[in-house]
C-alpha cells in the first residue's frame, strides 16, 4: 500500500511545463487568488486522490473477502517502523498540498486547512478500506501517525512560520530480503518499500532557524535517525517455519549531518522546486549509530 502513498506523493509535486523559456514564471507563486490556478489543483488533487483509491482498491483489496468495518492493533509490528512511514508521507503530502495552494495564492490558512491536511486525509481514507477488508483492518496506530505527520508540518507553520524540522528517508539494500523476497521485496524499487531492515527515518533539524544571529551556514542540518533490523516477520514471534531462521531483531538510533536544499539561495523557481522534492531524503554523510545492546559504530558515509 505504501507504493501508492509514494505516487499520490509524487503526482502532487508534478507540474506541468509547457515551454522551456516558460518554466520558471510557471513555478513562480501567484502574490494573489489565482482561480484558474486554484481550481486547476482542487482538480488534479481530486482526480489524483481518487484514481489513487479506486486503483488501490481494484489491485490491492478486490481480491480478498470483505468483513465489517473493524479496527486491529498492530503498533507491535516492524518495531513501528512503518509507523514512521505513515508519519513520514503524511508530512510530505501535506506539505505538498500546501505548496501547491501557495503557488495559486491562496491565503496562509487555505494552505494549512485544506492543504496540509491532505496527507492525512488520504491516508485515513486508505485506512478505511483497510477497515472493510476481512485480511486487515483499520490501524489506530497508522491513523495517530498520519494525524502526527500533519500536526508536525502544521504546528511548526503556526509556531515559526518555517519548516525547521523535516522528516527525510534513507535507505541501503540488506540481506534479509534475500530470506523472504515475497514479502520484504525481489527487486531494489520493491525493497525500498517493503524491506523495513534497509529503511531509516529521519528528524533533521536546520540549526541557523534556531541560532539566526549565528555564522552557520544557513542549509547546514542535524538529522536523527532511528532504524531497526532482524525483521523478516512483522511480529516478535518466534517462526514456526523451518526454512525461515530465529533472527533478534533490535532498535538503532543514528546522529548525523545533513542539509535542508529548501535553504540553498537561489532566484530560479524551478530550481527551488527540485530541492523542495529532493529535501525529502536524507543526504549520504558522516553517521554515528548507536544500537540497542550494541556498540557504538561510526561510518564514514550511511545510506
Amino acid at each position: 500500500m505504501k507504493l501508492f502513498q509514494y505516487i499520490a506523493f509524487i503526482i502532487l509535486y508534478s507540474i506541468p511545463v509547457f515551454s522551456q523559456n516558460g518554466i520558471d514564471s510557471f513555478l513562480k507563486p501567484s502574490d494573489s487568488l489565482n482561480l484558474q490556478r486554484r481550481n486547476a489543483v482542487v482538480i488534479t488533487e481530486a482526480v489524483a486522490i481518487s484514481g489513487a483509491l479506486v486503483g488501490l482498491n481494484e489491485l490491492w483489496y478486490k481480491d480478498y473477502p470483505k468483513s465489517k468495518f473493524h479496527f486491529i492493533n498492530d503498533n507491535d509490528q516492524w518495531l513501528q517502523m512503518d509507523k514512521l512511514g505513515h508519519m513520514y508521507s503524511a508530512y510530505h503530502i501535506g506539505n505538498a498540498g500546501a505548496n501547491l495552494l501557495q503557488w495559486s495564492g491562496a491565503t496562509k490558512k487555505q494552505q494549512l486547512v485544506y492543504g496540509a491536511t491532505l496527507g492525512f486525509a488520504f491516508l485515513t481514507a486508505v485506512e478505511v478500506l483497510d477497515g472493510y477488508s476481512q485480511k486487515w483492518g483499520a490501524s489506530t496506530g497508522d491513523v495517530v501517525a498520519n494525524a502526527t505527520g500533519t500536526a508536525l508540518y502544521v504546528s511548526q507553520e503556526l509556531l515559526w512560520k518555517e519548516q525547521r524540522i523535516v522528516p527525510k528517508f534513507s535507505f541501503h539494500t540488506t540481506s534479509y530480503a534475500e530470506l523472504r523476497p515475497e514479502l520484504l521485496g525481489k527487486s531494489l524499487n520493491e525493497q525500498i518499500l517493503k524491506d523495513y531492515n534497509g529503511q531509516t527515518y529521519w528528524l533533521s533539524a536546520n540549526i541557523h532557524s534556531f541560532a539566526k544571529e549565528s555564522k552557520i551556514p544557513k542549509w547546514f542540518n542535524f538529522a536523527i535517525g532511528y532504524g531497526a533490523n532482524g525483521m523478516i516477520t512483522g511480529d516478535n514471534e518466534v517462526s514456526t517455519d523451518v526454512t525461515l531462521p530465529n533472527l533478534k531483531r533490535y532498535r538503532q538510533f543514528y546522529f548525523s549531518l545533513d542539509a535542508d536544499l529548501t535553504k540553498i539561495e537561489t532566484k530560479s523557481h524551478f530550481l527551488k522546486t527540485i530541492f523542495s522534492i529532493f529535501n525529502t531524503v536524507k543526504i549520504p554523510a558522516p553517521t554515528l549509530e548507536m544500537g540497542v545492546n550494541q556498540r557504538v559504530k561510526l561510518h564514514l558515509v550511511y545510506f
